[in-house]
């Protein structure tokens, strides 16, 4: 535990991440290796939480959900983060990581209810758990569900898992000159506009200055080199 400067994460899973080459659903040999990746942080000592994204299966605001009512396409987002969540659950149990799925909606037969004693509780024994259906409300991104549930969890940072390095002036992907931000402040980040996280889940993260750390998941041990305080990726803090 001496070694680490995060020894308690909320990690932000994309449902892009979960994807892998496929661009749809769960690459089996994609959730593995992060699995792997996610195990060997934990073997450090590090309690970790997870909230995944759902865009792999279907996403509230995208285009396929343009005709559909809100509230309805949002719902079905939250659904969709639940197959990750049990995808990655049954992925990390073979690694021989204990964990627990717990959902904002209710779905007793496969997760239990979200509930933040319980949740601190498994944090406490060593399980790692898995934060699933966002917030249970509409209108609010996974984004924000997994800076309010390390906000409850008393995460140290959250750790934001991208396609990329960290967090540019503009989008790297299209922009080969795109400029990388080692660090930037919450305010900064709102007033440039920029993407990587909505501006919801950036202002309660600078209400109560919870540093988050913007990284690569695709560069295998990234996850472990920030928790122990290695310089990868940007730090969005005050």
């Amino acid at each position: 535990m001496s070694k680490l400067k995060y020894k308690r994460i909320l990690l932000k899973l994309s449902g892009e991440a979960l994807a892998g080459q496929q661009g749809f659903g769960v690459d089996t040999v994609r959730i593995h290796e992060i699995a792997a990746e996610i195990k060997e942080v934990h073997e450090l000592g590090c309690e970790i939480a997870i909230v995944c994204g759902g865009g792999n299966f279907f996403r509230g605001v995208a285009v396929q959900a343009k005709d559909m009512d809100r509230v309805s396409a949002d719902h079905m987002g939250m659904l969709a983060t639940v197959i990750n969540a049990l995808a990655l659950q049954d992925a990390l149990e073979k690694a021989g990581v204990h964990t627990r799925v717990m959902s904002a909606l209710e779905m007793n037969q496969v997760a239990e209810p979200f509930i933040r004693r319980r949740a601190l509780r498994h944090l406490e024994k060593g399980r790692v758990t898995v934060f699933a259906a966002g917030t249970g409300n509409p209108y609010f991104s996974t984004d924000t569900a997994a800076t309010l549930r390390a906000m409850e969890i008393k995460a140290d940072a959250i750790l934001k898992a991208t396609k990329v390095e960290g967090i540019y002036d503009s989008d790297p992907m299209i922009n080969s000159g795109a400029t990388k931000f080692e660090q930037i402040t919450y305010l900064d980040f709102i007033a440039r506009g920029l993407k990587v996280m909505d501006t919801t889940s950036i202002s309660l993260s600078k209400d109560n200055k919870l540093p988050i750390i913007v990284f690569k998941l695709g560069t295998h041990g990234n996850i472990k080199r920030v928790v122990q305080g290695e310089n990868v990726g940007t730090l969005v803090t005050a």
